[in-house]
């Protein structure tokens, strides 16, 4: 799967509401009342890697959690991390 370009990440962004991009990486942090809600966010995640067969770089500390996608092979954003970036918005609006 090919990188996209600047103008097709700066798109996706603006319908990423609070994703990042910090170089080749699309970052979102998160914060939760407390461990244990956090460590239920990154489960789902999880479960949600696993189905599609891509996985975010995961970062806890305590009730904090930083998600980092970015597809290696590719050395950079793919379509695949814009997707995976969409499902875990679709996660959190469910859990809201």
């Amino acid at each position: 799967m090919p990188k996209l370009d600047d103008v097709a990440i700066a798109r996706a962004l603006q319908e990423l509401p609070g994703w990042q991009r910090q170089g080749e990486t699309l970052v979102r942090d998160f914060k939760f009342k407390n461990f244990r809600e956090a460590m239920t966010f990154v489960n789902r995640v999880a479960e949600l890697a696993e189905e599609r067969r891509h996985h975010p770089d995961i970062t806890i500390r305590y009730n904090r959690v930083q998600l980092a996608l970015s597809t290696h092979e590719a050395g950079g954003i793919t379509e695949r991390d814009v997707e995976l970036a969409r499902a875990i918005d679709a996660l959190v609006a469910q859990s809201s």
